[in-house]
C-alpha cells in the first residue's frame, strides 16, 4: 500500500526588522571568531542576535561536542519557550542532535509555539522531530558560524530574503543545477543529510524520520565516499522509506570522492524508483548553500532543474 501524503507542515512568520533571534549548538563545538562573525552579519539584517549561554562550551570529555547534551538540549528549550525571541537558529552542524534531541521539553516547545528553525547537516535530526512532534515547518539553511554562510553572498541573500520576504524566494535553483532523471512532480518538501536520515530509522519507539509518501525528498550529505552513500541509500530504499516519493532532489556532495563516480551511484539507486530527480540544486554543504523549506507543497520540475514553491516558507 502506498503511504498516504504528508500533509503541508504549520508555517511560522516571517521575520522583521528589529527582530531578536537566538542562536543554539546542539551539535559540534563553535569556534568563537566564525560566530562572532556571523553575529555581526546577522546584526547587519537589523536583527537583535542573542548567543544562548552554552554555545561556545566544549564537552568536558568529548571534544567533538559543544557542551553537555543537557546544556545543549537546555539552551534549545530555553531559547525556544523566550517569548521575545522570534526565531532560533543553530550556529553550525557536526555531531551530537541525536544525543540531545530526546532531553528537549517538546512539550514546553509545543506550548510556546511555531518559529522558524534554521540549520542543515546534524540538525537533520532536529527538522525531523520539529515535524514530527510538533507538525511544524523549518528551513534547511545555512548556519552563522560556517564558512559559507560567511564567505559567500549568494548563500547570505537567500536566507535573508526567505526570513524577511520569503514571496522573492518560491523558485529554487543554482547555476549548476541538471537533469539526472526527467519529469515533474508534486509533494511536500522533506529531507536532509542522507547518512542522518538513514541512520534514524533504526530509532525505536518514535515515528518515522522519513514520511515519504507523496513527498520531495532533500537529500545530501558530505565527506562520505561513494560506497558509504551506496550504504545509506539501500537502507534507505530496503526500509520502504523511499516507497511514494515523487520526486527528489539533490545537493551538495562535497568531500565524497569524484562527482562522476557519485552519480554513478545516484543513477543506479534512484533512477530504478521512475521519479524526476534533480542534482547539484545548490542546497547543502557546497560553497553557496541556499534555503530550502522543509514541509511545505511545491513543484519540482526536473527538465527545467527547478524546485518551486506553492506557499512561501514562511508567512
Amino acid at each position: 500500500m502506498t503511504p498516504a501524503a504528508p500533509a503541508p507542515l504549520t508555517r511560522p512568520r516571517r521575520l522583521r526588522p528589529g527582530d531578536r533571534v537566538a542562536i543554539v549548538a546542539p551539535s559540534g563545538p563553535v569556534p568563537r571568531e566564525r560566530l562572532d562573525a556571523g553575529v555581526d552579519v546577522l546584526r547587519g539584517w537589523d536583527l537583535d542576535p542573542v548567543v544562548m549561554p552554552h554555545v561556545l562550551d566544549v564537552h568536558p570529555r568529548l571534544d567533538y561536542l559543544a557542551g553537555t547534551d543537557a546544556d545543549r538540549a537546555r539552551d534549545l528549550t530555553d531559547a525556544w519557550c523566550d517569548p521575545t525571541v522570534a526565531a532560533v537558529l543553530a550556529a553550525r552542524g557536526g555531531y551530537g542532535v541525536q544525543r540531545m534531541v530526546d532531553l528537549v521539553d517538546w512539550a514546553a516547545l509545543r506550548a510556546a509555539g511555531p518559529k522558524p528553525f534554521v540549520g542543515y547537516s546534524d540538525l537533520t535530526v532536529l527538522h525531523e522531530a520539529f515535524a514530527t512532534r510538533l507538525g511544524l515547518a523549518t528551513l534547511h539553511g545555512p548556519m552563522p558560524a560556517t564558512v559559507s554562510f560567511l564567505k559567500d553572498a549568494a548563500t547570505q541573500d537567500h536566507l535573508r530574503r526567505t526570513l524577511f520576504e520569503p514571496e522573492t524566494v518560491t523558485e529554487i535553483t543554482s547555476p549548476g543545477a541538471r537533469t539526472l532523471v526527467p519529469g515533474r512532480a508534486h509533494g511536500t518538501t522533506f529531507g536532509g543529510c542522507l547518512s542522518l536520515l538513514a541512520t534514524e530509522l533504526g530509532v525505536t519507539g518514535r515515528e518515522s524520520a522519513v514520511p515519504a509518501g507523496g513527498g520531495i525528498l532533500l537529500l545530501e550529505d558530505v565527506g562520505e565516499e561513494p560506497y558509504r552513500l551506496d550504504r545509506w541509500f539501500t537502507q534507505l530504499l530496503r526500509s520502504g522509506a523511499l516507497e511514494g516519493v515523487t520526486g527528489i532532489a539533490l545537493g551538495s556532495w562535497q568531500g565524497c570522492g569524484p562527482y562522476e563516480e557519485v552519480r554513478a551511484l545516484l543513477l543506479d539507486r534512484l533512477a530504478p524508483l521512475g521519479v524526476p530527480v534533480v542534482e547539484e540544486l545548490g542546497f547543502g554543504h557546497g560553497p553557496t548553500t541556499l534555503t530550502v523549506p522543509l514541509g511545505v507543497p511545491a513543484t519540482l520540475d526536473a527538465d527545467a532543474r527547478t524546485l518551486t514553491l506553492h506557499q512561501t516558507a514562511l508567512t
